[in-house]
């Protein structure tokens, strides 16, 4: 089992600092970069929106640490500033710490990787009151429910450490969506996710028709959905995400 190093905490008073402090020691110390696998750094000053970062790919990280485990949504930084990040590739990846708080022990590590990130699933929250030190400043949540679980890595989950080949592997299959425009992106992701509902290494074209419902919910202005799954499914072939069996059959592992 991890657990944080109290002795950092011995002149902060304030229970978030404590966390933030114990939690970015922590994860220098014990994490590692998920697209090659050295040591992260701290950058010596505070960016907008990332904590960490890899000297060697120059991967940059954000970390959130949190005493409950990973729901639906999460906060993150400023709206205006994510969505500038999104629009110009240079969202930085995510990682979620769970921790004890009874004896500070780490009970999940999971990061989303930020080519699995588009603007859709970025809502902006309340500005800040006027009574408040950042008055009108808007900061945003990431909703985590629109993401496929591919795109949520555990490192350590339940308090076990998850193999680091096995992590940087899951890393680099979505590792295609890095460079695409945003709407792609988020098409792309979207099927990925009605793969994953069918829970099965091998389906059919049908089976990812039953999905047709759902992705007409999310791109209403789409009105041919099944071309639609046809031409994305044909680009996760490109990029061996999932391989072609036979006619109208797809599986997840190579032959």
């Amino acid at each position: 089992m991890f657990f944080f190093n109290q002795n950092l905490i011995e002149d902060y008073k304030s229970e978030t600092q404590k966390i933030r402090v114990m939690s970015e020691s922590w994860l220098q110390e014990y994490g590692y970069c998920v697209r090659c696998g050295k040591k992260l750094k701290h950058f010596k000053n505070n960016k907008p929106v990332a904590d960490l970062y890899c000297e060697n790919c120059l991967e940059e990280y954000e970390l959130k640490s949190s005493k409950n485990k990973l729901g639906k949504k999460i906060l993150g930084s400023a709206y205006s500033v994510m969505i500038q990040k999104i629009d110009n590739n240079t969202v930085p990846n995510f990682f979620h710490l769970n921790y004890n708080k009874a004896n500070y022990s780490i009970n999940d590590l999971i990061v989303i990787p930020k080519h699995c990130m588009c603007k859709s699933i970025i809502t902006a929250r309340d500005p800040l009151p006027q009574t408040a030190r950042r008055a009108g400043w808007i900061g945003c949540y990431i909703d985590i429910s629109s993401i496929p679980k591919s795109g949520k890595i555990y490192l350590i989950q339940n308090g076990v450490s998850i193999d680091k080949s096995k992590v940087i592997k899951q890393f680099k299959k979505t590792l295609f969506l890095k460079n695409m425009k945003d709407e792609p992106k988020g098409w792309l992701l979207d099927i990925i996710k009605c793969i994953e509902l069918l829970d099965k290494s091998q389906f059919t074209l049908d089976e990812i028709y039953a999905c047709e419902n759902i992705l007409k919910i999310k791109h209403p202005d789409n009105h041919n959905i099944r071309a639609k799954i046809r031409q994305e499914l044909q680009i996760l072939r490109d990029y061996e995400y999932l391989y072609f069996s036979n006619r109208g059959e797809y599986s997840l592992d190579k032959y």
